[in-house]
């Protein structure tokens, strides 16, 4: 089995694989300041109440934009699963050509994704990503990568009014049924769902027309949903990209015979 982890600033995605079947998936909190220790028996805790042995695993993907739990994570990797992991970093083959001017700064899971895109959709296309950040990356039908955007995320956005206006309440993010708010609640879900999709929208028409292509629109992260219901620019909700891309990925990179 192949385990896959993608370590975001919000929450761990743990993925378990038996050849290209997604076994099962679990979401985690992310938190720095969990030891290698903690880690592996969470993770073992939830493998085996899952029906799975922690010995059949024969291979590991690792992707992470939180670099104190690095060591953690590939010691998890080597001590519980007694497998050397693969980590999405500068060097590691990927199959998309990188057009940024300095490819290092391209965060691992925007590059995870589009490997995972790329492999699930053939095309132009770009990438939402409605993490921590909201990300869109452009990715071309050869399989290169040309740039993209980053903005503060819904949550991030939604958390920053309730900490710094005095009188707005925390507001869960939900689309309203209309978008003029009549009352506060209503007037901030408007303000972040609907203020959002449009945004998104204007964004994709900017980047086709800079591209002069047609792209097809991917929406991933835990958002995407919501806003794809508002959206007119998103074409396909994919929930589970990420892991196919570090699921490529390691198949890309693993030595003949492994997982």
């Amino acid at each position: 089995m192949l385990v896959v982890i993608d370590a975001g600033n919000s929450n761990i995605v743990i993925g378990l694989y038996r050849g290209d079947t997604l076994l099962t998936h679990w979401r985690l909190m992310t938190d720095g300041y969990r030891t290698a220790d903690e880690i592996r028996i969470l993770f073992g805790m939830l493998m085996r109440e899952g029906g799975h042995d922690p010995a059949a695993v024969t291979g590991c993907c690792i992707s992470s934009v939180v670099p104190q739990l690095n060591t953690a994570l590939i010691q998890v990797a080597r001590e519980g699963f007694k497998v050397e992991p693969i980590m999405v970093e500068p060097g590691i083959k990927t199959g998309i050509k990188l057009h940024n001017e300095n490819p290092k700064e391209l965060g691992a899971d925007r590059l995870v994704n589009a490997v995972g895109a790329s492999e699930e959709y053939p095309g132009e296309k770009i990438i939402l990503d409605f993490g921590t950040a909201t990300t869109l990356d452009y990715i071309t039908a050869a399989n290169e990568y040309k740039g993209g955007i980053i903005l503060a995320g819904i949550q991030l956005s939604a958390t920053a009014l309730f900490e710094n206006c005095a009188k707005l309440p925390r507001v869960d993010v939900a689309v309203p049924e209309k978008v003029i708010g009549r009352n506060t609640v209503d007037a901030i879900s408007s303000g972040l769902t609907y203020g959002y999709a449009e945004m998104i929208d204007g964004l994709v028409r900017r980047m086709a027309s800079e591209m002069g292509a047609k792209p097809r629109v991917i929406a991933t992260g835990g958002l995407a949903t919501t806003i794809a219901g508002v959206a007119a620019s998103i074409d396909v909700v994919d929930p589970l990209l990420t892991l196919k891309g570090l699921k490529a990925i390691y198949h890309k990179n693993a030595k003949v015979g492994a997982a």
